[in-house]
């Protein structure tokens, strides 16, 4: 017989699954569709966009710091001492409106010259001459002379590069200077003793010849609008610079040495006397604000006199000297007697009114004018005796071309061998171009024993 046995009931499932027990650190990536290229450009667009954005923004914001600092600085003097803005006319005014003086320590100056600077050259030999209060100015014997006394002589005369030196014989110079007096080099004498304290003086040159010298490549370029003008490049008149206030342009100037600045003194009337106001910019053909060197000093003449216009020339020293090239490069200072005769041709040029009461040329303007003789030009038909012996006079009698408004302080040049010579700084005229009204302009020849005379005693 057949027995069965009980069987207890089960509750596992009869296909049990797997747990799946989670690893931390896994995780299923979601399905979705790849980025088109499409997309990839539009968010490269809208990022570049915000870049964009960004860097116009900030050129805006830096565009308006630079106009309210230069409108703030036309108009104010900021003492940093004691941190306080004071009406720029009362900066250089004589009275202490800053801590310590400071709104009247770095102004604008005068200097007169009372004392005869004792080196020089003569004519356009540039034959060296020295001088002695008692026998007064001798040509230099050639007789002992070397490179290291060139070079001394050329360092008293306030820039020296390249400097050279030759003999010419005594009976080619001009007659008034053949027969003396003559100095020549002492003795047992260091070579880097002023000349004028080196030399003795002499009935004739025991060689023959005298000294010339050339100091440096002043004046040279590779080759060769002012009303009635045409467009200059910078490179054919390197000395050519724009004096600015306020990042303004004012006047002009001419680079005489890598720190030195000729210009006129009637440039700083008024409220312009406040150094760090002042920019030059060199090496510009076309008219900008923006570079420039800062000034250190702003020397006027001792004797200028507003009234006359008589005297009217200032230096301005540069804070560092410019680096001298192709586009800026100074113009010669021309010597004693250099003989310019009446129609001499000569050349102005400025970024001054293109007519009179117009406005700036945006780019440089050159005119050839003729040299006008002194009798002509104080006449009473012209200017009577409002011209004085450091005036002269160029242009043409019959008007049409003539410096304007913005080019005083500028250049006057004379070219003779292979060099250009400042022999002028536009100072004053009446109107610009009008007939019987020609321009007028500081006589350089003139101011030499104060230009060597300043230029020495601020080193």
């Amino acid at each position: 017989m057949w027995t069965g046995q009980q069987v207890e009931e089960s509750t596992s499932p009869l296909n049990p699954t797997h747990t799946v027990v989670p690893r931390p650190g896994r995780h299923r990536r979601p399905m979705t569709a790849p980025k088109t290229q499409k997309e990839k450009a539009s968010k490269r667009k809208k990022v570049l966009l915000t870049v964009l954005a960004v860097v116009v923004l900030l050129g805006i914001l830096v565009t308006a710091v630079y106009f309210i600092k230069q409108l703030i600085d036309s108009k104010y003097f900021f003492c940093t001492r004691s941190f306080k803005f004071i009406p720029l006319d009362k900066a250089c005014d004589g009275t202490d409106h800053c801590a310590g003086g400071e709104d009247e320590k770095t102004c604008l100056s005068s200097f007169k010259v009372n004392t005869t600077f004792p080196v020089r050259l003569m004519t356009r030999q540039s034959v060296l001459q020295v001088y002695n209060p008692s026998s007064g100015w001798r040509s230099v014997c050639s007789e002992g002379w070397t490179q290291r006394h060139t070079q001394t002589a050329c360092t008293q005369l306030g820039y020296t590069d390249d400097p050279r030196s030759t003999k010419i014989q005594v009976n080619t110079l001009l007659a008034n200077l053949r027969s003396g007096p003559f100095a020549a080099l002492r003795s047992a004498v260091a070579a880097s003793t002023p000349v004028d304290r080196a030399t003795v003086d002499r009935r004739v040159c025991t060689s023959g010849a005298v000294v010339s010298l050339s100091c440096s490549d002043c004046g040279q370029v590779g080759q060769n609008r002012i009303v009635g003008g045409t467009d200059a490049n910078i490179e054919d008149w390197p000395w050519q610079v724009s004096l600015q206030q306020g990042g303004q342009h004012t006047c002009g100037g001419s680079l005489v040495s890598p720190r030195w600045v000729v210009t006129a003194a009637h440039c700083f009337a008024g409220g312009k006397k406040e150094l760090s106001r002042w920019k030059v910019l060199s090496g510009r053909t076309y008219m900008g604000t923006l570079g420039g060197s800062s000034v250190d000093r702003i020397i006027l003449n001792g004797d200028y006199n507003p009234a006359r216009n008589d005297y009217d020339i200032a230096l301005m020293r540069l804070t560092s000297p410019i680096k001298v090239g192709v586009s800026q490069k100074p113009v010669c200072i021309p010597p004693k007697a250099f003989g310019l005769t009446a129609s001499a041709p000569l050349v102005v040029t400025g970024w001054g009114y293109l007519e009179e009461n117009g406005n700036i040329s945006p780019s440089l303007q050159k005119a050839n004018i003729p040299l006008i003789e002194r009798a002509k030009c104080s006449s009473p038909a012209v200017y009577g005796s409002s011209i004085t012996d450091r005036m002269i006079c160029a242009g043409f009698l019959e008007g049409k071309v003539d410096a304007c408004q913005g080019d005083s302080g500028g250049p006057l040049v004379y070219f003779t061998s292979s060099s250009w010579y400042l022999v002028g700084v536009v100072s004053w005229g009446v109107g610009c171009a009008r007939e019987r009204r020609p321009g007028v302009y500081c006589n350089m020849e003139e101011m030499l024993n104060w230009i060597h005379t300043v230029i020495e005693k601020n080193p």
